[in-house]
C-alpha cells in the first residue's frame, strides 16, 4: 500500500511574483476596511428603496348583515322555456355513383403517303414529289450525296 501524501488546499494566489510585500498587505487591508461599511450601505439603500416603494391601503368600511336587502319594483319572472328535443332525420340514402363506361375508342388511321404523280428531275436523280407543285417550278431530291436540287415535271 501507498501512504497518502499530504495535499494543501489553498487559492492560487492573485499576484504573479511570490513575494508578499508591504503593498500588497496594504491593498489587502484597504479591502477590508470598505467591505464592511459597503455591503451596509447597499443593505441599507435597498431596503429604503422597497420601503418608498410600499403604499398604505385605503380604509374601507362596510355595514351590513351578511345578506343582500334588495329593493325593488314588483316583478314577474316567467318560468324557464324548455324546448322539445331535436328531430331526429335518418341520413340520406346512399346512391352509388353510376358505372364508368370508358368512351369509344376513336382511331384516326395514318396519313399515307401517296405520291401526286409528279416527279422532281434533280440531274441524274429522279424522285417523286410529296406535295404538288407547278411544273418547272424548283424541287430537291434527297440522295445518299445530300439534297439535289432540280426541276418539277
Amino acid at each position: 500500500m501507498h501512504a497518502a501524501l499530504p495535499v494543501e488546499l489553498h487559492a492560487p494566489p492573485l499576484y504573479s511574483s511570490n513575494k508578499v510585500g508591504k503593498d500588497d498587505a496594504m491593498i489587502h487591508s484597504a479591502v477590508r476596511a470598505f467591505r464592511r461599511p459597503l455591503t451596509v450601505a447597499m443593505l441599507s439603500i435597498g431596503l429604503g428603496t422597497l420601503t418608498g416603494l410600499a403604499h398604505p391601503a385605503m380604509a374601507r368600511v362596510w355595514v351590513g348583515f351578511g345578506f343582500p336587502l334588495v329593493v325593488g319594483p314588483p316583478a314577474y319572472y316567467p318560468p324557464p322555456v324548455y324546448y322539445p328535443p331535436p328531430v331526429y332525420y335518418p341520413p340520406p340514402a346512399y346512391y352509388p355513383p353510376p358505372p364508368y363506361y370508358p368512351p369509344p375508342a376513336y382511331f384516326a388511321p395514318p396519313v399515307q403517303y401517296r405520291p401526286s404523280g409528279q416527279s422532281c428531275v434533280a440531274g441524274p436523280a429522279v424522285c417523286p414529289m410529296e406535295h404538288p407543285a407547278a411544273s418547272g417550278s424548283g424541287c430537291y431530291c434527297t440522295t445518299t450525296q445530300g439534297r439535289l436540287w432540280g426541276r418539277a415535271t
